[in-house]
């Protein structure tokens, strides 16, 4: 059974770099990366390029996704979020399409990565507090204060809020990771049943149908996740972005 972790491993597909003392080759993840980008840009581009008032499928696909994301944000942060829009709707195509690509054979799922789920959660963290200071300057610190505590509950509370603020990047990155991670191994751990099966004589071979039909049924569970967890990183970063809106909701 070959292993089911090497898949995750980061390796370089261009000479080495580095900058500074820094390792910065081009890897596969970056490739993968970079082919995510390339593709949501060009579908989405193509799919808006002539648009009618009958749309066609593609048209309609990429409308769908606008009135869905869009409707998220005012949702979950309001007409005052709509300048969101732009941010939110980037994240979850992003995100959406490097989980739907890594089902690919031969591809890198670079959302398996807690670094890289780690990096767009922290982006989503400093972006709130960013965007908080510039529309509430240091009010917005009141944000650890909810109104209308009792005084003698205020010790308590503050040191609350500011570990539950402080952890929402370590939440939003592990959850997306780990989910993703997770489905992969199984993929990997199943799919080498059938070609194991496959290698011991016909009769074994027959066997080995088994962990084919249960894969193709993981698959398409695992179509769904990556589609779900993309909608969830996307609709938590909304929650937080929320209180660069509204300090007390």
């Amino acid at each position: 059974m070959s292993n089911p972790i090497h898949q995750f491993v980061v390796t370089p597909i261009a000479p080495p770099l580095e900058i500074f003392g820094y390792d910065v080759s081009f890897t596969n993840s970056s490739l993968w990366m970079l082919i995510s980008a390339v593709l949501s840009v060009v579908l989405i581009s193509m799919a808006t390029r002539r648009s009618s008032v009958i749309p066609g499928r593609a048209q309609m696909c990429a409308e769908l996704l606008y009135e869905f994301v869009g409707k998220m944000v005012q949702e979950n942060v309001g007409k005052k979020g709509a300048s969101y829009f732009p941010l939110i709707f980037t994240l979850f195509v992003f995100i959406l399409a490097g989980n739907i690509l890594g089902l690919v054979p031969h591809s890198f799922t670079y959302t398996s990565h807690l670094i890289v789920t780690g990096v767009l959660a922290l982006f989503v963290f400093f972006m709130t507090i960013g965007f908080g200071l510039y529309n509430h300057g240091f009010k917005f610190f009141s944000l650890f204060l909810p109104p209308n505590v009792p005084w003698w509950l205020v010790a308590f509370i503050i040191p609350i809020e500011i570990i539950s603020f402080f952890v929402r990047p370590i939440t939003l990155s592990v959850r997306l990771f780990a989910n993703m991670m997770a489905g992969h191994i199984i993929l990997k751990v199943v799919v080498s049943f059938a070609v194991a099966a496959a290698g011991m004589g016909a009769a074994w071979a027959t066997l080995g149908v088994f962990p084919v039909l249960i894969n193709v049924g993981l698959m398409m569970f695992e179509l769904l996740v990556a589609c779900i967890q993309a909608y969830v990183f996307a609709i938590l970063s909304c929650v937080y972005l929320k209180d660069s809106v509204d300090l007390h909701h």
